[in-house]
């Protein structure tokens, strides 16, 4: 039987309240995205941290600025979530996404997984970065030394020869 997140949460006393699924401008607090997927059956927690690293391609990065359509943001991380549901059942599934401007090392991207068993939680994680990757609406702006560019999605498949994304690219 297939549950919406919402139905999941309900099923297993998640408070809608508590946030599983955010864009946030102040660095993520990795311990508390941990804090919750635990419970006493999650036999595994499964973390993935995406940070800002300073070389890419052969370039110098000096800094990033991500910027999102935050509502279907989360709807894409929720549909991710349920995704994950269906593919590995009782996982549990926690993530932040990071805008604004982010300094080498500073955490981009924060996924938790919890699961009865490890293989469940690992591949369940790196599923949710690859669907974030194709489907959610975040861009990055790169800061080198010799210049600066927007990439276009997360796989760095489309341009953005105008500098920045427009409107029909925030359409899913």
């Amino acid at each position: 039987m297939h549950l919406s997140i919402r139905q999941f949460m309900l099923k297993e006393g998640i408070k809608m309240s508590e946030q599983m699924f955010e864009i946030v401008e102040d660095p993520i607090e990795v311990e508390r995205l941990i804090k919750k997927v635990e419970r006493p059956e999650a036999g595994a927690i499964t973390t993935f941290i995406g940070a800002v690293r300073e070389w890419t391609r052969g370039r110098r990065t000096l800094y990033l600025e991500y910027q999102a359509y935050k509502p279907m943001a989360i709807k894409m991380f929720e549909k991710i979530a349920e995704e994950i549901q269906e593919k590995w059942p009782h996982t549990k599934v926690a993530i932040s996404h990071r805008i604004g401007r982010l300094e080498i090392s500073d955490v981009a991207v924060a996924i938790v997984v919890s699961a009865p068993h490890r293989k469940a939680a690992y591949a369940a994680n790196e599923y949710a970065i690859e669907r974030i990757k194709q489907m959610v609406p975040i861009w990055k702006k790169e800061h080198w030394e010799d210049g600066e560019t927007w990439i276009g999605d997360q796989r760095e498949n489309i341009p953005y020869p105008d500098g920045k994304p427009d409107k029909k690219d925030v359409t899913i």
